[in-house]
């Protein structure tokens, strides 16, 4: 992470800031009577992904940046359960929700892989 000057450099974020982008550009052809339900949940839980990183970042400590990333993992799965409602109450395409399973699995895997690097790092700090 030494070459890391900011949590927009992060790939984490990147990849969650597109994942919102194409939540969005879903999302917008959901029903009306959605736009206060489901719509709105899927896309909260969507932008609080990458809000979370970027919160953790600014706390200054990798312990507080670690827990800041369980929580946009959290919302990554929360987003995902959402996915598969809509998908299953026929809001979403196959294709679609194919499309965003294939991000939030990306996602997944390279948060869980800095979540592993922060604890070796936070193990192997002197303070700890």
């Amino acid at each position: 992470m030494s070459n890391i000057n900011s949590y927009k450099d992060l790939k984490i974020w990147q990849k969650g800031i597109d994942l919102v982008e194409i939540i969005y550009k879903i999302t917008i052809s959901f029903p009306k009577t959605e736009q206060y339900g489901l719509t709105s949940q899927i896309r909260r839980s969507s932008v609080s992904v990458p809000s979370n990183i970027a919160e953790g970042w600014g706390r200054g400590y990798n312990n507080n940046l670690l827990q800041f990333i369980k929580i946009a993992r959290g919302s990554l799965y929360e987003l995902e359960t959402q996915i598969i409602i809509a998908y299953k109450v026929k809001l979403i395409l196959k294709e679609n929700f194919e499309i965003i399973q294939g991000q939030i699995l990306v996602e997944s895997k390279m948060i869980n892989a800095f979540m592993a690097t922060l604890k070796a790092k936070i193990t192997k700090s002197p303070s700890h």
